[in-house]
């Protein structure tokens, strides 16, 4: 048999076994985690609120690998288990944006991507470093034949987005997921960066981002502004509060937020008919997907909206959503702060 012939035979035999485990149930393989019985089907315990949720950054803290730099075979301890990788990966399979900025943020183009749901492909602020990955689906409905198809030696993805697809995914070629994309962004990054080998320059990385942070906290002096991030959804309104991505990032800077959002947890949801509660000295608007499909002119043509400080001072500004809130990583957070210091440094 031809190498090519045999290629192929590889690709299909892989997708068939993977296709064969989809009966397993989503528990199978992520037991380690914590995460309950729900992991991977958007649960409030898994996707926000409670103690797996408030615990998540800490236990992906200790997950990773005890390899030294350039060490292989080495053991990846993830959410779903260990995994053992025999070479440094060289083709790489990304389920999410957070994962496809950490590996973009390495010098690494992946081979596929799975983005949003209504997502044209690479957000416009990683095209440059990303590459043109093949789409392998979405994030909530992934095509395991183009994953195979790309025959990857590394899958990076979530337990949070895709727990029930890990027997599957791991089938085709070694998969190491974080437990949930968002406020763990950091560790996310130094897991991802760990099954890469390429830690030194996550570190690194990292520091540049905190040592940045820093600096715009300092130039804002001792009296920061509040700050209220306001996101329209087409099925909510979220004020996004300290265990989220932004909220992160505005922690990192020093900045305060208003009382309603000093929570431990992803965000607080309000009703077009109370947007005063997003009141702050800085209000800074997302919206996800198609704004007509969002209670955005509902809520901004309430009295109560016009009446906002922030408003009236022309301080309630529009900020990009794919970094500002959906891109989870490295790059997109060193995006924000200088979005953050072309808007509060004066």
């Amino acid at each position: 048999m031809s190498l090519r012939r045999r290629g192929t035979a590889a690709v299909a035999i892989a997708v068939a076994a993977a296709l064969a485990l989809g009966a397993c149930s989503a528990d199978e393989g992520g037991k380690g985690t914590g995460q309950g019985k729900d992991a991977g089907n958007g649960s409030k315990s898994v996707a926000q609120g409670g103690e797996d949720f408030a615990k998540a950054a800490e236990d992906t803290a200790k997950m990773g690998t005890t390899a030294k730099p350039g060490e292989f075979p080495r053991t990846i301890a993830h959410a779903m288990g260990k995994t053992e990788l025999k070479a440094k990966p060289e083709r790489v399979v990304v389920l999410d944006v957070g994962e496809l900025d950490n590996v973009a943020s390495l010098g690494i183009k992946p081979v596929g991507y799975a983005p949003t749901e209504g997502d044209d492909g690479v957000p416009e602020y990683l095209k440059k470093d990303a590459g043109s990955p093949k789409n392998v689906g979405t994030i909530n409905s992934l095509n395991l034949e183009a994953i195979a198809a790309l025959k990857p030696d590394l899958i990076l993805g979530s337990e949070l987005r895709a727990a029930k697809m890990y027997p599957q995914l791991a089938k085709i070629a070694p998969t190491v997921f974080s437990i949930r994309p968002g406020f763990t962004w950091k560790e996310n990054y130094l897991l991802n960066a760990a099954a890469l080998d390429e830690q030194a320059a996550a570190k690194a990385k990292l520091a540049t981002y905190e040592e940045k942070a820093k600096k715009l906290g300092a130039d804002l002096g001792e009296k920061k502004p509040t700050v209220t991030m306001l996101r329209y959804m087409p099925d909510r309104i979220r004020l996004y509060a300290g265990a989220s991505f932004i909220g992160t990032i505005l922690k990192d800077v020093g900045i305060e937020r208003p009382k309603n959002q000093q929570i431990n947890d992803l965000a607080t949801e309000i009703s077009p008919e109370k947007i005063d509660e997003a009141d702050a000295d800085w209000i800074f608007t997302g919206v996800y997907g198609d704004v007509h499909k969002t209670k955005r002119d509902t809520a901004e043509d309430n009295p109560l909206w016009k009446k906002l400080g922030a408003v009236k001072k022309g301080q309630a500004k529009d900020v990009p959503d794919e970094t500002w809130y959906l891109g989870l990583g490295v790059t997109s957070a060193d995006t924000v702060l200088d979005d953050l210091r072309g808007f509060l440094v004066k």
